[in-house]
């Protein structure tokens, strides 16, 4: 039940995706214009990757354009899915090096996609606060708004894969 007020008291982004540092984009599957109704947000081409921590049939991207899927819940996560949103972070940041527009989403692009590009800017040599406070002021004041995630950056993912073991 608190997962659902709290989506109801966050708006949705304003555009499909945002641009946080170059080569480095973050989105969703949705969006809301300014004055206008929400609209699916379709990657078709421009990017030369795009990783998706959540997916929808139709959203893209188009045949040809490398796809990382890594299905991971706005919600706690495993050990498992704590080392795959790892692997998704570090594949976004080789991917930046290497000068290749790179697009990570999920459903709203605010905190699965906020965690991976947080996490890619760590290994990119920002720190957490850094990345942190770089996510939420070029994509949205909402993003990042899931506190765990939050946490596991503060804690550093390496961390939080063996403490999050330890309950299991």
């Amino acid at each position: 039940m608190r997962t659902r007020q709290k989506e109801r008291e966050t708006p949705g982004p304003s555009e499909p995706w945002n641009e946080i540092v170059p080569g480095l984009w973050m989105g969703g599957h949705y969006f809301t214009p300014p004055g206008g109704k929400l609209e699916p947000a379709i990657v078709r081409t421009g990017f030369d990757l795009v990783v998706s921590l959540f997916t929808l049939p139709g959203h893209g991207p188009a045949p040809g354009v490398e796809h990382v899927v890594r299905e991971v819940p706005d919600a706690p996560l495993s050990p498992g899915q704590l080392l795959a949103v790892q692997e998704a972070a570090e594949l976004t940041a080789a991917a930046v090096r290497r000068g290749r527009r790179t697009l990570v989403r999920c459903h709203s692009g605010y905190n699965r996609s906020g965690l991976v590009v947080a996490q890619a800017l760590v290994g990119l040599g920002y720190d957490g606060g850094e990345a942190v406070r770089l996510v939420r002021e070029r994509r949205s004041p909402w993003a990042l708004n899931n506190a765990v995630f939050v946490d596991y950056l503060d804690t550093g993912l390496e961390v939080a894969v063996l403490l999050t073991g330890l309950n299991g």
